[in-house]
């Protein structure tokens, strides 16, 4: 893995505890990993860092993670970074939202412990 270029996870979260408590997961298991705190942020810092894969929060400062995800999907130069949702809104017609703006899964927190969901983001880069 090391001779490899590092993946990069980018993940929009606004809540510092739980970006950084993802952001020492993803680093431990070998990632590179930028974070962004809202979601104007997030979109930005998606064009800047072209990152591997985005993991996204949907309750964002400025604009949710909705409005990034359909934004993210029109821009070409975004719009191949596969995208997950990762947020305690668990309902069907969210997730059914997510699916159909073009996120690749859509996870509830509460439900996985960074673990998991490290194991998740490697199954989605297929390393």
């Amino acid at each position: 893995m090391d001779n490899i270029k590092k993946k990069k996870i980018l993940v929009v979260e606004d809540d510092v505890m739980i970006s950084s408590m993802y952001k020492t997961k993803f680093e431990v298991d070998g990632f590179a990993v930028v974070i962004a705190n809202n979601g104007a942020e997030g979109l930005d810092l998606a064009k800047k860092e072209n990152p591997d894969i985005i993991m996204l929060d949907i309750i964002l400062p400025q604009v949710d993670g909705f409005s990034v995800l359909e934004e993210l999907k029109k821009d070409k130069q975004t719009k191949n970074i596969p995208v997950v949702m990762l947020t305690n809104l668990g309902t069907e017609e969210d997730k059914a939202k997510g699916k159909n703006l073009g996120a690749i899964d859509y996870l509830v927190k509460a439900s996985l412990t960074p673990k998991q969901i490290s194991i998740k983001i490697k199954q989605y880069l297929k390393i």
